[in-house]
């Protein structure tokens, strides 16, 4: 098992490491990419960078965001995100396994207070789990990596929080350690791959949408004619797209005499 728990601190972590930063630049250069080139397609250059600065801050900070829209829910998974960053990235044990393995580390965090936000972490996960899993509208939009990746995030926090802070036996410290380290591994390769990677891409979230999408010329026709309402009236005060009015009814049927 000792064998196996050296294994996983290091090469394993060392190639897991890799391919997450990888991945991550991949994804965060086509999202560079892609707004680039959506930019030159568009006729408009006009781009209100102060706004999406400020924008890209208050969801990064989302104090007042938060209240909008199912508050409860909001705030529980801000908690779990709070947790779910620091104790990875600033836990000691943590900080002095990266400096050993790809040579550099910073500053780290007490030990009592990355207890607290693991305790946060346990406890916030399942209570999202199950408020997605009961809510209709999350349930319906929901694919099955958004009720597992939570579920699975979790276990390096238990994990390590038994390791830590019970009295275990030797086996059961190294049974525990083995799940800690190898399901950290695995988080890390599937974070370029997964929804783990809103983590990387929520900084560029609002830029993308300022600036990529921006339709190039006459792409509201080629979408209009694409759904097949090219020669629908585009003139109503409060147009529902599926919505056939009275009056086309009427309309189309003295077409059809």
């Amino acid at each position: 098992m000792e064998a196996w728990l050296e294994f996983g601190r290091g090469p394993l972590f060392r190639i897991s490491f890799t391919l997450m930063v990888l991945g991550s630049l991949r994804i965060i250069i086509l999202q560079i990419i892609g707004m680039i080139e959506a930019y030159n397609r568009s006729a408009d250059k006009i781009v209100p960078w102060g706004d999406l600065w400020k924008k890209t801050f208050s969801w990064l900070i989302p104090i007042f965001n938060i209240w909008r829209k199912r508050p409860v829910y909001s705030v529980i998974s801000v908690l779990f995100h709070i947790g779910l960053i620091l104790v990875p990235l600033f836990l000691a044990a943590h900080v002095l396994l990266w400096k050993n393995s790809v040579g550099f580390g910073w500053f780290h965090i007490s030990q009592s207070l990355a207890d607290y936000l693991t305790l946060l972490v346990i406890i916030t996960a399942p209570l999202l789990f199950l408020m997605r899993v009961l809510n209709k509208n999350s349930r319906f939009i929901s694919r099955t990596q958004d009720f597992v990746i939570p579920l699975l995030l979790v276990i390096p926090f238990i994990t390590g929080y038994i390791c830590v802070n019970s009295s275990i036996s030797a086996t059961g410290y190294q049974v525990m350690m083995f799940f800690h380290v190898y399901v950290g591994n695995l988080i890390m390769i599937m974070v370029p791959f997964t929804k783990i990677a809103h983590c990387v891409l929520m900084p560029f979230s609002q830029f993308v949408t300022g600036v990529g999408w921006k339709f190039p010329k006459g792409a509201g026709d080629k979408i209009i004619a694409t759904l097949g309402y090219g020669n629908k009236p585009t003139w109503f005060d409060n147009p529902r797209i599926g919505i056939v009015t009275e009056a086309e009814t009427s309309q189309e049927q003295e077409d059809k005499k």
